[in-house]
């Protein structure tokens, strides 16, 4: 990477890292502080869980179009103060109606697509899968950090402090964008028909959205009942959750590097992706025997190791795949079917749990990985630069 490739990549990914960490530190201890609420049932957690994936989806694919037609800065800035504004509402909650509230104003900052194009537009397409790992291991680490911090904080700060964070680190993310992330070249805006159809009708991005969505709605569910799961089988404290969620994580992501090599160097890419949905598909449904807190990290190390690279790789397809002139819109659609996926692992996550149990939210989600077998032979691996249309 140049220069202006490094800053660019260095200042999104800090960016996508404060945000992310906002939005993550909650997922580890919602479902298990969130019934101190007024009014909470399981429906009503599972929904305060995943309720931000459902106004990602929403506007996801707007924000992405605003930033094809807008410029992107204006675009991630304007995100980033909804998500202030959200986590603001989330953190003065007193009932479990204004918690979703809160959760649903968080997820219509909804930027993932903006910074994917606005990266895409700051590198060339020689470095682009590396700027776009680099961005995926950001929101790993904010993670990791989150499942660590997350329980920590919420026991110190309680989940008003853990949200007014959260408002924070956005506030500081603005600030990034604004003053370390560069400028891209100025281009005619994209119209709104051309990039709505452009995202919709390239055959070539339908598997990829579909792989996302199923990804998220098996990570939501995942969040809903592994914490119950750990405090009333394996008598782990809220408080307690982060000494198993971050040596799992942090040990899920030494193979990273290693699944990248094969996968972008050595050219073996759909038998990496395709071998991580089987990996985290057996572990969900081998968390439903787990005994012992030993054998649940285990589960989960497998569990994070198959996300972690399907979530790093994916984003990069989709920008190879899309045209550069509707690479917002594209990323857009991508983002959408990412956070409404997200929005219904937690919805069906806590329906299931308050009806059949936490065992059953881990057979459908390790289920739902599983059938993203059946289409994912159709992902478009590679495309020559000249195919996609792209530019740098």
């Amino acid at each position: 990477m140049n220069a202006l490739e490094r800053r660019a990549v260095g200042g999104l990914a800090l960016v996508y890292w404060l945000r992310m960490l906002g939005l993550f530190m909650v997922l580890p201890v919602l479902a298990a502080y969130a019934d101190d609420y007024a009014g909470a049932t399981p429906m009503l957690v599972g929904l305060a869980v995943g309720i931000y994936g459902l106004t990602q989806a929403l506007l996801q694919l707007p924000f992405g179009l605003a930033s094809d037609r807008l410029g992107r800065l204006p675009v991630i800035a304007a995100g980033l103060g909804i998500f202030l504004l959200g986590s603001l509402l989330a953190a003065s909650a007193t009932s479990i109606e204004m918690l979703i509230a809160g959760r649903a104003l968080q997820g219509a900052g909804a930027v993932a697509a903006a910074i994917n194009a606005l990266l895409a537009d700051l590198t060339r397409p020689a470095v682009r899968t590396t700027a776009m790992a680099i961005l995926g291991i950001s929101i790993g680490m904010a993670f990791l950090i989150a499942l660590m911090v997350g329980p920590v904080f919420t026991a110190w700060l309680g989940l008003t402090g853990v949200f007014q964070l959260a408002a924070g680190f956005a506030l500081v993310s603005i600030l990034v964008l604004w003053v370390w992330v560069p400028r891209p070249e100025r281009r005619e805006p994209t119209g709104l028909l051309t990039g709505l159809r452009a995202a919709f009708s390239d055959r070539r991005l339908h598997p990829l959205y579909g792989g996302i969505f199923v990804l998220h709605a098996a990570m939501t569910a995942v969040f809903v009942a592994v914490p119950v799961l750990l405090s009333r089988r394996l008598d782990v404290a809220a408080s307690d959750q982060w000494s198993v969620f971050a040596p799992a994580m942090l040990v899920s992501i030494l193979p990273l590097p290693v699944l990248i090599w094969l996968a972008e160097r050595k050219g073996h890419q759909a038998r990496v992706v395709m071998g991580c949905i089987v990996l985290a598909a057996a572990a969900l449904v081998g968390m439903t025997q787990v005994g012992t807190t030993g054998a649940m990290l285990l589960a989960l190390c497998c569990y994070f190791s198959g996300f972690n690279l399907l979530e790093a790789s994916m984003p990069s397809l989709v920008s190879q795949a899309a045209q550069a002139d509707a690479r917002g819109a594209a990323l857009g659609m991508y983002s959408t079917s990412q956070f409404l996926g997200a929005f219904a692992g937690g919805a069906l996550g806590g329906w299931i749990m308050g009806g059949w149990g936490l065992d059953a939210v881990l057979i459908v989600a390790g289920g739902l990985l599983a059938a993203w077998l059946l289409f994912a032979p159709r992902t478009p691996w590679r495309i020559p630069a000249a195919a996609s249309g792209r530019t740098g």
